[in-house]
């Protein structure tokens, strides 16, 4: 009596994780995202790790539920998965306001961000 499921829009070797309302702006967190692009979910794991960025800690948690989604909802195998995509997009932006002088007043904008990670398993050479 539901609604149908949608059509899946990855293909089968790829699973993904979403984190939504990031509490950081969309470009120091797309300079995290970006380091990990293309890499190998181990070697962007501990890149991340080791990584002196605040936000490095929650790019961590969603690839490793990327990689979770990947080994219990899609059966792939973990060593051979890749970050295929890792993206950040806008959130909303909290408005704040400030007393200057003079009966003046300083905006202060303070943005959140969504991430989204796609990880790929990759085929094996032979």
């Amino acid at each position: 009596m539901g609604k149908t499921s949608a059509e899946r829009s990855l293909d089968d070797v790829e699973a993904q994780a979403v984190s939504r309302m990031i509490r950081t702006s969309p470009r120091k967190l797309n300079l995290v995202a970006s380091s990990i692009r293309g890499m190998p979910v181990d070697r962007a794991l501990s890149e991340l790790a080791f990584s002196k960025r605040r936000i490095a800690v929650e790019v961590k948690k969603v690839l490793e539920s990327a990689i979770a989604n990947a080994e219990n909802n899609h059966q792939l195998d973990v060593d051979q998965l890749v970050v295929k995509e890792a993206y950040v997009g806008k959130a909303m932006v909290m408005k704040r306001w400030r007393a200057r002088a003079r009966g003046r007043v300083g905006k202060i904008l303070k943005p959140w961000a969504n991430l989204t990670i796609v990880v790929r398993e990759r085929e094996e050479v032979a």
